[in-house]
């Protein structure tokens, strides 16, 4: 498969900026198998309870959104040079994998100081820490002075939300993102992006699809910054994932793997918890429990193992998520689905509408 397979033209005016309000206002395309009821059906996420069956399982990733963007500057003997970095996974308690910019005129070794401007102006107290190493793919790994805790609340103080390139482009992070950009079951922090799917839940609307019989069930992923990052290789097979730390906890697989056995089906909220579960699934259907890194890339052909219905929004073009979503659908039916979704002024990315596909 080509890179040129998975993209399309989108008008710049479906990209959405702000997310629906009230939450669960958002579109929802559901997309079903033809031979089921003929295609793409427009409803919207509220209707939710009432596009699934009592026994079904919806599956949340539970991570929370950290301020993971960080603002400062390079000090190299008397030469000051403004940076800025996108942590991306916590290595220890002290250290983190990160994109930097500019990236290629810093080298190992580099002290870094965030929370400063270029005229040395202290913003706080300063977060330092040390260029350790550079990686392939733009990655570095960041050394901090802090460790545990007190890292943590550093990077809370000075940090900002890492929207998506294509919002930060066109307008500044600001107070509303905090909330905005939080699922309401958010709880444990590490994610550099949100689980976008989830954004569209209320607490009334989980209220009414446990009163519909189908359960809740969290799961944790935490999503880094290579989600941002585009495909570059023409070649499909060629690109390479980044790692992100995942959790199922045994708890979470045993009520899954019972779902299943009673006829009910398993619906991941978005394409972090679909990729965590099929990490955790064998060849034999069975989810188990799961702590570590997952890199799994899906793309046509795969043969899934854990989901039966997918909730996701709607994705970049060339990206790894709209590969997954034609992988789940067929290539076919995302185009078709696509196409309507365009020419329906569906809101897309991560601030946008959402849509329910039924696997074939």
């Amino acid at each position: 498969m080509r890179l040129s397979d998975f993209d399309f033209e989108l008008p710049e005016d479906r990209i959405a900026l702000r997310p629906a309000s009230p939450r669960d206002a958002a579109r929802l395309m559901v997309v079903r198998p033809k031979s089921d009821s003929g295609g793409v059906e427009d409803r919207v996420v509220a209707d939710l309870p009432g596009l699934l069956s009592p026994g079904d399982a919806l599956v949340f990733n539970d991570t929370r959104v950290i301020p993971a963007r960080l603002s400062g500057v390079r000090i190299r003997d008397e030469f000051v040079m403004r940076i800025e970095a996108t942590l991306h996974k916590r290595l220890s308690p002290s250290r983190w994998t990160a994109f930097l910019k500019p990236g290629k005129r810093l080298k190992p070794g580099d002290r870094l100081r965030f929370g400063e401007d270029g005229d040395n102006a202290c913003l706080l107290n300063g977060l330092d820490a040390t260029l350790e190493a550079k990686g392939e793919g733009g990655e570095c790994t960041l050394a901090f002075d802090l460790s545990g805790p007190a890292l943590d609340e550093g990077i809370a103080a000075l940090g900002v939300m890492p929207l998506p390139p294509y919002i930060a482009a066109r307008r500044a992070e600001d107070d509303r993102d905090r909330r905005d950009y939080q699922t309401v079951y958010a709880r444990n922090d590490g994610s550099v992006a949100a689980p976008t799917a989830g954004l569209h839940f209320t607490p009334e609307l989980l209220e009414a699809l446990r009163a519909r019989g189908v359960s809740t069930h969290f799961v944790t992923l935490h999503v880094g910054a290579g989600t941002f990052l585009p495909v570059k290789t023409d070649e499909v097979a060629d690109h390479h994932m980044h790692a992100e730390t995942g959790e199922v906890s045994a708890e979470t697989a045993a009520a899954l793997n019972a779902v299943r056995a009673n006829g009910g089906r398993i619906v991941p909220v978005g394409t972090t918890s679909l990729r965590l579960l099929e990490s955790a699934t064998g060849e034999d259907g069975v989810i188990r429990p799961f702590a570590g890194d997952t890199a799994i890339f899906i793309t046509p052909g795969y043969r899934f193992r854990a989901a039966d219905v997918l909730m996701t929004n709607f994705h970049l073009p060339k990206s790894t998520l709209v590969m997954l979503v034609a992988a789940f659908a067929g290539q076919d039916a995302m185009r078709a689905a696509y196409a309507h979704a365009i020419g329906s002024g569906y809101r897309f990315y991560s601030y946008g509408d959402s849509s329910l596909w039924f696997r074939t």
